[in-house]
């Protein structure tokens, strides 16, 4: 679940990382007023949108005056911000972050993630803060400082302390750095992060490391064990169709394709999409019915794929273990019989009750290409895409 960058400094000061002070507005008028209660005579004025790059892409401005706030404040709100994350159509800028400027002297990166060859959380640091760590670590692999986290999520400070001899701080500003680099890992354990990063991470004139911008993601897998995430969620940041497949218990992913592809599980659906793609297609989606799934929600999730306009080509790829072809079968042809299926279907379906499943789509009177195998399947679909 992403978070805005306001709620990711909240996180961030219950552990003990300072930031700048700063307050969420909705409106021109309270900007003013915050910059007011801030006090000070310069402030910065931040889109709140689920994405990076605001920066760049003139989401980020400084004011200086309580006029000016309130004109950069009206530039920003209601307005569709375009960052190289949102894609081309942009993101509804709502809510603005009000902070108060810092005297910056020295901009670091640091962030916390699942290091999978390794299976471990680690820490990556650099000199280079406020660039995209995703571009710095192509071009230039060896400005990445890296240290693993413990099983138990914690850092030594020892290892905390190399790290701040590799970023070359001066003497006076490592302990502060130090003890800031582990509240960061202690963040990511205890809060069931996928990530955690601060981009930047200042260091002031005056010797204090502040958290500039943070970015937070949380496991979904473990909202179980935090009832104040519901909190957090942001539904109009979120998909409108990956909120409506959550409704009946389904995952949607949606991609920039035109094949719609329903299937059971995530090994199954990144099989499908590379079959698709080797076809020489895309998918536009891909909408998980899982193990567990029953008549009325495939029919649901048959609906959901159809909602998306760029869909030209459905593929079902559905291999029957928990889930019974059958099941599938009845689903789609009740969802088919509420609505106008205007694009090609194909089925693929094995496993348990698939002979069965193909029988009821087959007396249905659906017009449908049946296939045997995934990547004949992935091909009739790219073919009647390209029609």
């Amino acid at each position: 679940m992403n978070i805005h960058e306001y709620q990711a400094k909240e996180i961030l000061r219950n552990y003990g990382i300072r930031t700048p002070r700063g307050k969420m507005v909705i409106s021109c008028q309270e900007a003013t007023e915050a910059a007011m209660d801030l006090g000070g005579k310069a402030w910065v004025i931040k889109a709140q949108i689920h994405a990076g790059g605001r920066g760049k892409s003139g989401g980020i401005l400084k004011a200086e005056g309580l006029e000016q706030v309130e004109q950069q404040a009206s530039s920003l709100l209601g307005k569709r911000l375009v960052t190289p994350q949102t894609g081309p159509t942009g993101k509804l800028v709502r809510r603005l972050l009000v902070e108060e400027q810092v005297d910056i002297e020295t901009e670091l990166y640091a962030g916390v993630i699942l290091d999978r060859s390794k299976g471990q959380a680690v820490l990556m640091a650099s000199r280079s803060g406020g660039m995209e760590i995703e571009a710095l670590a192509l071009e230039h692999p060896e400005a990445i400082f890296r240290e693993h986290l413990e099983p138990w999520g914690e850092l030594p400070a020892y290892r905390a302390r190399r790290v701040c001899f590799e970023l070359g701080v001066r003497a006076e500003t490592r302990t502060k750095l130090q003890e800031t680099l582990q509240k960061l890992c202690r963040v990511f354990y205890q809060e069931d992060c996928t990530l955690a990063e601060i981009n930047p991470l200042v260091i002031t004139g005056s010797g204090d490391v502040l958290a500039l911008d943070a970015k937070i993601n949380l496991d979904d897998n473990a909202a179980f064990r935090h009832p104040a995430w519901a909190d957090l969620r942001d539904p109009e940041e979120e998909d409108p169709l990956e909120l409506e497949a959550a409704r009946y218990g389904l995952n949607y992913v949606k991609m920039d394709g035109t094949i719609g592809c329903m299937v059971n599980g995530a090994g199954l659906a990144m099989a499908t999409m590379d079959f698709i793609q080797e076809m020489g297609a895309k998918p536009a989606n891909f909408l998980d019915v899982g193990g567990g799934v029953n008549e009325n929600a495939v029919a649901e999730a048959f609906r959901i794929l159809m909602l998306e306009p760029r869909v030209k080509v459905v593929l079902v790829n559905i291999f029957g273990g928990i889930v019974r072809g059958d099941v599938i079968a009845r689903g789609i042809v009740s969802a088919a019989s509420k609505m106008q299926i205007g694009v090609p279907l194909v089925v693929r379906l094995a496993g348990t009750h698939a002979s069965e499943g193909k029988e009821i789509l087959q007396k249905s009177g659906l017009s449908m290409r049946v296939a045997e195998s995934m990547r004949e399947a992935a091909r009739i679909a790219a073919d009647l895409g390209r029609d």
